[in-house]
């Protein structure tokens, strides 16, 4: 396939979206890419991470309104099991030292039945996937190779999912070395990132039941608060940094996969007002991703 590259005449940079982690919140950036590309935003490549590397692998096959609405129907016939399918037998394994809790052949059948392609470097739109090298903590840039194991070694959250060993490298979720890869796009030559956070559940009532959803809470607040860190470094430099706003109020869990037809639908509207609005024009942390708490 070729690469696509921005069509936009009014793009004077070289533009970027980087696609955060979060989990099942994950499904609200399908909804702030379909704000985007109405508005005639097109990226010249695409970088993901953990839950931002699925939504951006998938994207990069078909990087139009029309891939973005396919990628709409595969979350919102989403199930937890489909990507956790926790048993007696997953938790048996983790007491008798396998090392992790869920196995991630239910992630991978699901990336071999929706992904038209297998190697990176056969996108539609180049695509750059962040993983972590597990003895080390470094961060491992995948942009050719194997897409799938690409997916999978930068969504393995450490202890609940298998490392994926990719040359002499056995390598975990992204989001530990580089929570929203920015750094990653610049060093790739974006002169101008548009940045597609997940948020996280700042209106919960109570803390989520089990160890998995209470650890994807903890991993979503370390997201935000890092990505407002690496806003505020790169402020005033030559870089054009846009971040979408995350919904907010929030009450859903990263761990719940039965909202992502909602959170899509919100995620498009509130971005679409952002953009009315000149929210690309404005240099800005959205105060979504501070820390706040709601009554």
């Amino acid at each position: 396939m070729a690469h696509a590259t921005s069509s936009n005449p009014s793009h004077t940079h070289q533009t970027a979206f980087v696609l955060a982690g979060g989990g099942s919140l994950g499904a609200v950036e399908v909804g702030m890419l379909q704000a985007l590309l109405e508005a005639g935003e097109t990226p010249a490549f695409i970088v993901g991470v953990s839950a931002g590397a699925i939504n951006a692998a998938y994207f990069a096959a078909e990087p139009t309104r029309a891939g973005a609405e396919k990628l709409e129907l595969i979350w919102c016939a989403l199930r937890r099991r489909d990507v956790l399918p926790l048993s007696l037998r997953s938790v048996l394994g983790m007491v008798l030292g396998r090392g992790h809790l869920v196995d991630s052949a239910a992630l991978r059948r699901l990336l071999e039945r929706h992904l038209p392609y297998r190697q990176l470097e056969q996108a539609a739109l180049p695509v750059h996937i962040v993983a972590s090298d597990m003895l080390s903590g470094d961060e491992v840039l995948l942009s050719s190779g194997s897409v799938i194991d690409a997916v999978l070694a930068s969504s393995a959250i450490p202890g609940v999912f298998p490392p994926v060993q990719i040359g002499s490298q056995l390598l975990v979720d992204g989001g530990v070395a580089n929570n929203t890869p920015i750094s990653t796009a610049i060093r790739l030559g974006a002169t101008r990132i548009i940045v597609l956070p997940t948020g996280f559940a700042c209106a919960l009532n109570r803390l989520p039941s089990g160890a998995i959803a209470r650890a994807m809470h903890a991993l979503s607040l370390l997201v935000s608060r890092q990505l407002v860190h690496d806003a505020e470094r790169f402020a005033g430099s030559a870089i054009t940094l846009r971040i979408v706003p995350s919904l907010c109020p929030l009450d859903v869990s990263p761990y719940d996969y039965s909202a992502a037809s909602s959170l899509i639908t919100q995620a498009k509207a509130s971005t679409r007002q952002w953009l009315e609005g000149g929210g690309l024009d404005r240099d800005e942390v959205p105060g979504e991703l501070r820390e706040h708490q709601h009554a």
